[in-house]
């Protein structure tokens, strides 16, 4: 069965907080991401919407974007995790992809971005198999997990037109 197959996303449902946030937890996430906030996922950010995903019927991630929705600057951006069991799989790839198509195909969106900590490899070589393209590197961009220190973040971008099928 693929990636295609096994993914559903879904609009976050309350039930399905207390696995993404065990998932939030696992060491290969929590290294990227930081300690939720209160509220986190359903609400402490008001202005995201936000996806569960579901890998053969079970919780086992979440996608979500914003959108700036001044004209000379509209545009989106999309953050992922995916449970560390589904790594490796084209899964994370696949949301990002399905939310890339949403925003550009249903939401009007001819640029999107997401920014990576320039260190996760894995995660820059799912989004470059959607069609995001490096902009550059943001120095000391993002404090890091646990508040020691600063690491760098990458700007990938995909226009409409990059996205791939």
């Amino acid at each position: 069965m693929t990636a295609r197959e096994r993914l559903t996303l879904r609009p976050l449902a309350p039930a399905d907080a207390p696995e993404l946030l065990r998932i939030l937890a696992t060491p290969e996430v929590a290294r990227w991401w930081d300690a939720p906030d209160p509220g986190f996922p359903l609400t402490d950010d008001p202005e995201s919407v936000r996806f569960t995903i579901l890998v053969d019927g079970a919780v086992a991630g979440l996608v979500q974007f914003w959108e700036e929705d001044e004209p000379k600057y509209r545009h989106a951006n999309i953050d992922v995790y995916l449970d560390p069991a589904h790594h490796g799989q084209g899964l994370g790839t696949e949301a990002v992809r399905r939310i890339a198509a949403l925003l550009v195909g249903d939401r009007g969106h001819h640029r999107i971005t997401i920014d990576p900590a320039a260190a996760n490899a894995r995660a820059i070589k799912a989004y470059t198999k959607v069609g995001f393209r490096p902009v550059g590197v943001m120095r000391a961009y993002e404090r890091a997990t646990g508040g020691e220190g600063w690491h760098d973040g990458l700007l990938m971008e995909l226009l409409a037109g990059d996205l791939t099928p």
